[in-house]
């Protein structure tokens, strides 16, 4: 059982070992919409300016020129959030083990490893994708469903922006042409002078269905699926300069996306949605730039095994959380 005093179960091996797990495919991860990087501190601060445009009247030659304040900052910091897992090798579990095809024992141990470390990963990524969309939402939630790590609008001091879709209606001022239109305007106001192109749209599955059954999407989205009656109902589609798809997640029953709710995400704008890992709270890690996961051992009592944790000190935020807009299916 020396194995476990080898440098396979270091704090540096183990880290290196968790960090390379293949993830399991998550949506907002695989899009790259959070800009990643690794942090030294436990914090970020995200700056905020007040400066508003507006017109300058016309007076005299010579006349004094109209006062332009200067620009009202305010700063909002944000703690990273501490993602610990454990579990347990014990002795029995690679007593007279070894690899398939070798006498070498250490492999086996470390198969045993790289399995647990994969499963704790795959429970931390899971996390990452959950916080991430409680930052498109505006709250990021923990994870009993309830429980707010961050309010994003109330940090801000700011409103979030709902638009109803009205998606059963027939009225000529709830076309989804206009409607589209509308969504489009609002992310123009929230994200004032910055690009965007477009706008992708993560829908609940009730506001999928009901999206499916309007007149106007029905009639695009049957000719973008080649006009095949037995198209896939899960495909995505544009409409009105957005993109809906159909957004999968739940935890302990609740949905990452309301089922009735989406969200619509300007889409080619720089760092709007940012990821900053802090340290480990190991001596190791410390005043050194964040990974994504960190992992480490010691020893159980009467060295029966050891315990490995993993963890992860993540913070995901939306830097301009008002120009993400809330979509409603109804018209009210």
């Amino acid at each position: 059982m020396g194995i476990f005093n080898t440098d396979t179960f270091s704090l540096q091996s183990l880290t290196a070992a968790i960090n390379e797990v293949e993830f399991k495919p998550r949506r907002l991860g695989d899009l790259g919409l959070f800009n990643e990087q690794g942090v030294a501190t436990t914090s970020v601060m995200i700056e905020r300016s007040g400066t508003q445009l507006g017109l300058v009247p016309a007076a005299q030659r010579g006349a004094p020129g109209t006062v332009i304040g200067g620009s009202k900052r305010t700063s909002v910091t944000f703690s990273a959030h501490h993602l610990p897992t454990v579990a347990n090798i014990l002795a029995d579990e690679v007593q007279n083990v070894r690899a398939f095809g070798s006498e070498d024992g250490a492999e086996a141990v470390q198969s045993v490893v790289n399995a647990r470390l994969a499963t704790m990963a795959a429970r931390i990524d899971v996390t990452h994708e959950y916080h991430r969309i409680g930052a498109v939402k505006g709250q990021i939630l923990d994870a009993d469903g309830k429980t707010v790590l961050v309010d994003l609008y109330a940090s801000y001091g700011i409103t979030q922006k709902v638009i109803p879709m009205a998606l059963a209606s027939t009225a000529a001022e709830n076309t989804l042409q206009l409607k589209c239109l509308d969504v489009l305007e609002a992310i123009e106001v929230g994200l004032g002078d910055m690009f965007f192109a477009g706008a992708l749209v993560l829908c609940g599955s009730s506001f999928w269905r009901k999206l499916l059954t309007n007149k106007d999407a029905r009639e695009v989205y049957m000719a973008q699926q080649n006009a095949r009656l037995n198209a896939d109902g899960r495909e995505s589609f544009s409409y009105g300069g957005l993109t809906f798809e159909r957004y999968r997640g739940n935890v302990k029953g609740l949905p990452f996306v309301a089922d009735t709710e989406a969200y619509a995400i300007p889409m080619g704008t720089d760092e709007l949605f940012i990821t900053r890992f802090a340290p480990a709270d190991y001596m190791g890690a410390v005043n050194t730039l964040g990974l994504p996961l960190y992992s480490s051992s010691e020893p159980l009592p009467h060295n029966k095994g050891v315990q490995l944790e993993a963890q992860s000190n993540p913070i995901h935020l939306c830097t301009r959380p008002q120009a993400v807009i809330k979509l409603k299916e109804q018209a009210s």
